[in-house]
């Protein structure tokens, strides 16, 4: 398992972290867990997502990574899968990108479906090792998310991987705010 490394200034409170795949049905809700703090979810909204969860991971291709510190918590995931034009996610997002001229990337990509890193792990490179570790394995020739259209480190993050706005102002059922989907060509830049 790839190590995330390790920063100057970081503390040393924190174990080491390996990243490798996980089962993630079995970790749904520890990985439940991260996602409620570091995106900010309700009760009520973890219960949906972890049906979402478990459905998705039973798309062909779809695969999961953890971030697990030396106790075994989870620290990050990320999980994706070869994008299917008939899934919620694309139907929702195709035609935004095909008012940009950008709707042929829902073909032959892996999309990053969640990646999140639990706020005390932030900012130490495991969003990074989590994203360039599940696409260098991906079959697929280039990769698309969607983040919230706002500029955050996500977002910075996404950018320096190679990641260009694709559409914006992407409005889903039920959020709160809107997204913006990104692209990057595999693999995935490095520094």
């Amino acid at each position: 398992m790839p190590s995330v490394p390790s920063f100057p200034g970081s503390d040393s409170q924190i174990p080491d972290v390996h990243v490798g795949p996980i089962d993630l049905a079995a970790r749904v809700d520890e990985a439940l867990a991260v996602q409620a703090l570091a995106f900010g979810l309700s009760e009520g909204e973890i219960g949906v997502r972890r049906q979402i969860v478990l459905r998705h991971l039973l798309a062909p291709g779809a695969r999961a990574y953890g971030a697990v510190t030396a106790r075994g918590r989870l620290a990050g995931f990320v999980y994706g899968m070869p994008n299917d034009r008939s899934h919620w996610w694309s139907t929702v997002v195709e035609p935004y990108l095909r008012a940009e001229g950008c709707d042929d990337w829902l073909d032959d990509s892996f999309v990053i479906t969640e990646l999140h890193v639990h706020p005390a792990y932030q900012g130490r490179g495991i969003g990074r090792t989590l994203i360039t570790t599940i696409t260098d394995v991906a079959r697929q020739p280039r990769s698309i998310l969607s983040a919230i259209d706002t500029e955050s480190p996500a977002r910075g993050l996404y950018r320096t991987l190679g990641y260009q706005d694709l559409a914006r102002q992407v409005l889903f059922p039920s959020a709160a705010k809107p997204y913006a989907v990104m692209g990057a060509p595999l693999p995935l830049r490095r520094r």
